[in-house]
């Protein structure tokens, strides 16, 4: 339950804060979520990390989707991908998820060592 509970709720945090902080206010409620609904190490940063890493994808997904794949197609040569939009939206939220994730193991171990 704490599992569904903690995805859910750094999922819309994680979507809620960019809109009023700079891009990486993700990372920070991460960790809060983390601190607020303590889990094992391992159980937090997969938390983290697949909350982000499905937002993100979504989201890059839609508006990848909405502007007819143009910028897409145009920065994944950049990046060496190709010509693959779908590898750049998978590089894309693999980025949000391991930041996303390590954010929310910080907050773990900050739990554990304020029980220590």
């Amino acid at each position: 339950m704490k599992f569904t509970i903690g995805l859910f709720l750094t999922a819309l945090l994680g979507f809620a804060a960019p809109l009023y902080l700079p891009w990486w206010s993700f990372a920070v409620t991460s960790f809060g979520v983390a601190l607020l609904i303590p889990q094992p190490p391992g159980k937090s940063f997969l938390v983290g990390f697949c909350a982000l890493f499905v937002l993100w994808g979504m989201h890059t997904f839609l508006i990848d989707t909405m502007n007819a794949h143009i910028l897409s197609e145009k920065i994944a040569p950049l990046l060496h991908l190709g010509n693959s939009g779908f590898l750049l939206i998978l590089v894309t939220a693999l980025i949000g998820g391991l930041i996303s994730g390590l954010a929310a193991l910080s907050g773990a171990y900050a739990t554990r060592l304020k029980k220590a």
